[in-house]
């Protein structure tokens, strides 16, 4: 047997030493680095910002009582109100009556029906004095008989040429930059992220990934029926004027037993109509959160609440408190609003 002399055993025991030393160091710097990180930069110091970096530290530690193992970890937020805006109408009914007036000339018997001859003149208005079968009724026609590729297009090609009347931002440019921080925040601590709306399925995929982050198949709304059938010589889903599902109020809850088949620990809203989705959440036994943003500022975007015909929210106000939910006071709890 080959002798190892004493020289080299030192060597190799100082190698080993150093080698391990620089990996202790390599470790201790990268950890270092990742829990530097800043996150939630455009939320001012306060109780809401407070609650929700709680809620996420003790629900990721794995020493902690209130730990949730990242498979479970299930975060949704309705779309209109609660990360992009919605005022003075819903985007989307914005999209719906730029496509009614521009493809009017090619249905004529359109001027026939009182509420799309006020979309086609641009009545805002008396659309949505017609509450919401006339709100759906305008939607559907700006989806019905055309094939997913071709509704996909003319939604980028929207957004890529329109503005909001307000601001003057294009509409994919109207998200909130505190909630776009909060989604990277949650994620980053192995949170997945859903969007569960009342706004269109269909409408949200085709631009949610690149504003938020936050992938088609991780997106559950409003639908219409749709066919599988040939077009053009080639086989695809083609969209019919008939309605499949409405994801709101108590639809919320049902939307997402059927798409993601577990529930939440987190939900977060602004309305009403999301109160359901964050009863069905925070009802459940563990660790829950539920947020509420409530519009106060109406210098940098607009202040609404009881009263609004749009993201009315009164319920999630009196009761959210006493179930333990998180209220951010957008004027109060935000630096910004929209990206810079």
């Amino acid at each position: 047997m080959k002798k190892i002399s004493l020289t080299a055993l030192i060597i190799s025991f100082l190698f080993l030493t150093l080698h391990s030393c620089q990996t202790s160091v390599n470790t201790e710097y990268t950890e270092e680095v990742i829990s530097q990180k800043i996150y939630l930069e455009s939320w001012n110091e306060g109780s809401s910002k407070s609650a929700i970096e709680d809620f996420v530290r003790k629900t990721t530690t794995e020493n902690s009582p209130d730990f949730i193992p990242e498979k479970d970890r299930i975060a949704v937020f309705d779309n209109d109100g609660n990360l992009w805006g919605e005022q003075p109408f819903y985007f989307q009914l914005a999209y719906a009556l730029d496509y009614v007036k521009k493809e009017a000339p090619n249905h004529p018997d359109w001027a026939k029906d009182p509420i799309l001859k006020a979309a086609i003149d641009g009545d805002v208005m008396a659309v949505m004095a017609g509450g919401e079968k006339a709100l759906i009724d305008v939607v559907m026609k700006s989806h019905a008989g055309m094939t997913e590729d071709q509704f996909s297009a003319a939604v980028k090609d929207w957004l890529s040429t329109s503005k909001h009347p307000d601001t003057g931002r294009p509409y994919n440019r109207m998200i909130y930059q505190p909630m776009l921080e909060l989604l990277e925040y949650l994620r980053a601590h192995g949170y997945k992220t859903f969007i569960v709306s009342g706004g269109g399925i269909d409408f949200l995929r085709v631009w949610a990934e690149e504003a938020y982050g936050i992938p088609p198949y991780q997106v559950v709304g409003s639908s219409i029926k749709a066919k599988y059938e040939e077009v053009d010589g080639k086989f695809q889903v083609l969209k019919i004027p008939e309605l499949n599902f409405i994801d709101d109020k108590a639809g919320k809850p049902i939307g997402i037993h059927q798409h993601l088949g577990v529930k939440p620990v987190i939900a977060s809203g602004n309305s009403d109509g999301d109160f359901q989705m964050l009863e069905y959440t925070t009802n459940q036994p563990g660790a829950r959160l539920g947020i509420i943003l409530h519009h106060t500022d109406s210098v940098r975007e607009y202040a609404y609440d009881s009263l609004s015909h749009i993201g009315n929210l009164k319920r999630g106000l009196l009761e959210g408190p006493g179930r333990g939910w998180v209220i951010i006071d957008m004027a109060k709890d935000w630096s910004t609003i929209y990206p810079n």
